[in-house]
């Protein structure tokens, strides 16, 4: 079990701010001499008005107040990614409960269960890949409670596909043509925290899922 390596977008969002500081204190300094400048070759007789640099004086104050800002900003969004990463390990080597519809389609094998808040009579049973094509359709159970659905990872043609993460989607049907209301789960083991997108996904199997997708956690 791994932890992938944090994503790089908080170092690319210091930098940044770094940058920007940079260049803020170039155009301070450029500004400084220009109005020493002025300041050293004005007329006695009639002085420059003090309203406008005073003016730019705020400005530049502002804009560093606001870079500072972003930076604190930044500090505290890269804490919050390192302690959602923390926790996130917590579930390495979990077995969870997935409710998005989604499964991991390993070793030409994928399961669901789904569950009937009343007896049907049709339930129709849709696999999608990643890209949402339909590779699969077939009818399910129609009992009242819970019901499984074991895929063993070929399309209607019988050709096997790859590895990887798929959707099913239940629609069931009552006699009167009704919709029956449905829920879906599948189980896996958690074995890596992927955080190159700088929030936690729970890799299980050959897909990654968010904690919020998480209905329940076994040993």
């Amino acid at each position: 079990m791994s932890v992938s390596p944090v994503t790089s977008s908080s170092t690319a969002a210091t930098s940044g701010t770094s940058d920007a500081m940079k260049q803020l204190s170039g155009n301070f300094d450029t500004f400084l001499t220009l109005l020493t400048t002025q300041l050293k070759n004005q007329d006695p007789t009639s002085p420059m008005d003090s309203n406008q640099f005073t003016q730019q004086l705020v400005q530049f104050s502002q804009v560093e107040q606001q870079i500072d800002t972003n930076t604190n900003l930044q500090t505290l969004i890269s804490q919050g990614q390192s302690q959602a990463g923390t926790y996130a390990t917590s579930y390495l080597g979990k077995t969870v409960s997935v409710t998005n519809g989604m499964a991991s389609l390993a070793d030409g094998a994928a399961n669901w269960s789904y569950t009937l808040g009343s007896a049907a009579a049709r339930t129709a049973l849709t696999v999608t890949d990643a890209k949402g094509n339909v590779v699969y359709a077939g009818l399910g159970q129609t009992a009242q409670g819970t019901n499984s659905f074991a895929w063993d990872g070929k399309d209607n043609n019988g050709n096997a596909l790859p590895g990887g993460a798929y959707k099913l989607t239940v629609t069931a049907k009552d006699a009167a043509g009704n919709d029956v209301a449905s829920t879906l789960a599948s189980a896996g083991t958690v074995s890596q925290i992927d955080m190159t997108s700088g929030t936690p996904q729970l890799v299980i199997g050959n897909m990654e899922v968010g904690i919020a997708d998480i209905a329940a956690i076994g040993n």
